[in-house]
């Protein structure tokens, strides 16, 4: 069966996290992406291994179903190959530090005289303009600078990180989101275009939502931890054996919802209350729903609680820890959890495109060795012989 993306090249100059998870969800979707790695390879696949000679978990898991080649880009011979290959491609993806690709020479305006359908994608820190444009960025910084580590944290302690991707994953599927939309107006049009995509502003459209009582000129929005500022119960509770994980988020965001769990956990009483009939009266007894919702909660485990909960249609969520994730019955059984053989690694799990197409399925590809499609890409797309790409290894060009 085809996929959504066949015929489509990229070419992958990404690195670390947000860049290759924008191009690993492209190949999932059937895009040929190849990624090209600095003759060592990209900071990423040894540096952050726990051995020197094996490609690293991080690199793995960012960077499934591509192709891999490496290429000195510092090297005028290099950024000639690299030339020859935008002219047969789509799309060109990078996350290198800020002006790094214009003094390479393969800035946009440069490629699109070699190619004009050709479409680049920049992930940056702080995007090209304003006044933190030169300036690098990381996940963390992302998220201190784009609001979201001022809301997280306990309240009277200081503000905390979190530890899911928002200004990196979040910021390369946004990346992915404008490629497509680029790629959908070259139909129209003929010609490519620039996509740019800064992490500060892709953390700030994530959090939006949780921006709202400024809007009501409520000042800076102070830390909760892990409680709702409007519903009640909305909460982490205990759960029976009492361990580091053994926690529930229960939410009930409207009255029919109270009157659910008011009945599973055995007390309808409640779902008649006058008192606690909408939200602002549910609010003002807060501290008395948490506590008797956390006294029933503690007599049951998280997975007993969870299954109570949900068959009520109470919305319950079991806190799941890595060991818990990856064996995961219901992620297993939608193939969102797989099992693949990596040739240094052996048998590991892997993590699966959340994104399922009815047409276009989406099979896990371990990533790529470093340069092991070296032969394959060149010689197809570039003619290389075998002996020339000798010379060119000899001479530290790939």
């Amino acid at each position: 069966m085809g996929k959504a993306l066949d015929g489509i090249r990229v070419l992958d100059l990404t690195q670390y996290e947000a860049g290759p998870s924008c191009t690993e969800t492209l190949a999932w979707l059937g895009a040929e992406v190849i990624k090209i790695e600095p003759p060592g390879g990209e900071p990423a696949r040894r540096g952050l291994s726990e051995r020197p000679d094996m490609d690293s978990v991080f690199f793995c898991l960012l960077n499934a179903n591509k192709k891999g080649v490496t290429l000195n880009l510092k090297s005028e011979r290099g950024r000639h190959m690299f030339e020859e290959l935008a002219k047969t491609a789509d799309i060109v993806v990078e996350n290198l530090g800020p002006g790094a690709m214009d003094r390479l020479g393969l800035g946009h305006d440069a490629l699109a005289r070699i190619n004009p359908r050709i479409i680049t994608a920049s992930v940056k820190g702080f995007g090209s303009e304003g006044p933190y444009a030169g300036y690098k960025s990381f996940e963390m910084i992302a998220q201190a600078m784009g609001g979201v580590m001022s809301l997280t944290g306990a309240a009277d302690g200081p503000p905390m990180r979190i530890e899911a991707g928002l200004g990196d994953t979040g910021s390369g599927l946004h990346a992915a989101i404008g490629i497509l939309a680029a790629v959908v107006q070259r139909q129209a049009t003929g010609v490519g275009q620039r996509v740019e995509v800064a992490q500060q502003d892709v953390v700030v459209n994530l959090t939006r939502i949780h921006f709202r009582e400024h809007h009501l000129g409520k000042g800076p929005i102070p830390r909760r931890g892990n409680r709702s500022p409007v519903a009640v119960p909305s909460n982490i509770y205990r759960c029976r054996p009492f361990g580091p994980n053994d926690y529930v988020f229960i939410h009930v965001a409207n009255t029919d919802m109270w009157k659910l769990l008011a009945r599973a956990i055995g007390q309808p009483e409640l779902a008649d209350d006058k008192s606690l009939a909408d939200r602002d009266g549910r609010m003002a007894r807060g501290d008395e729903i948490e506590a008797f919702v956390e006294g029933w909660t503690e007599k049951r485990t998280k997975h007993e609680v969870m299954e109570t909960l949900g068959a009520a249609g109470v919305p319950c969520g079991a806190v799941l820890d890595s060991a818990e994730v990856f064996a995961d019955e219901h992620l297993r059984g939608r193939g969102m959890v797989v099992d693949i053989e990596h040739p240094t690694r052996g048998r590991m799990a892997m993590l699966a495109s959340p994104i399922r197409l009815s047409a276009s399925p989406t099979e896990v590809i371990r990533a790529p060795l470093l340069g092991e499609h070296n032969a394959e890409v060149y010689g197809a797309l570039l003619g290389r012989s075998a002996p020339e790409l000798d010379t060119l290894k000899r001479d530290g060009i790939i």
